[in-house]
């Protein structure tokens, strides 16, 4: 039976456990059911992403869309921060590590700042329930002191967009998240 758990120290977030199925030919498992996230829209656009050992991706958000990550291979240490202004958790970190070898993913809803760092070689996939929109992309800076993320890695790899990422203090109040989020 699919296991749903409520992250407490973000509110809105859910890790989703699935059911595993197997026999000596290999497995099955059902990654993704709309019914699991009763906060969540239909998930319209679905991208895969392979990221080497040591590199980051993030702190990024959205105002108006959610993700569904499902690694499936390797594994990854996941960054959440609420940047939601009137959250009963905002400005909490939470991270946890997924691994592709375990039947786990992660639903973010939107104005969560997500980001990951690769322990291993890495095989992502994820849903989310907007389609890419240029202007809903922004970020936060992952090694904001403020937040003071552990990343698990040392020396990382980093994008230009990632390195140049505003500190949490510096976000511009029109880029700032509220809660309840409405998409």
């Amino acid at each position: 039976m699919v296991a749903i758990l409520a992250v407490e120290e973000i509110a809105d977030v859910l890790l989703v456990e699935p059911d595993s199925h197997g026999d000596s030919r290999g497995r099955f498992v059902e990654t993704y059911r709309r019914s699991w996230f009763p906060l969540g829209r239909e998930m319209v656009q679905g991208n895969r992403s392979e990221k080497e050992q040591g590199a980051i991706v993030g702190l990024h958000y959205h105002m108006h869309q959610a993700d569904y990550w499902y690694p499936l291979r390797g594994k990854l240490r996941v960054v959440l921060v609420d940047l939601r202004v009137g959250s009963p958790t905002q400005k909490n970190v939470f991270t946890v590590d997924l691994n592709g070898d375990q039947d786990r993913g992660v639903f973010i809803p939107p104005g969560v700042a997500h980001g990951f760092s690769t322990l291993t070689d890495v095989l992502l996939t994820y849903m989310v329930d907007g389609y890419y929109n240029q202007n809903d992309e922004n970020g936060v800076a992952f090694n904001d002191p403020e937040l003071n993320i552990d990343w698990g890695i040392q020396d990382p790899i980093v994008s230009n967009r990632d390195m140049n990422n505003p500190h949490y203090k510096d976000i511009p109040s029109h880029l700032v998240p509220h809660f309840p989020m409405r998409t």
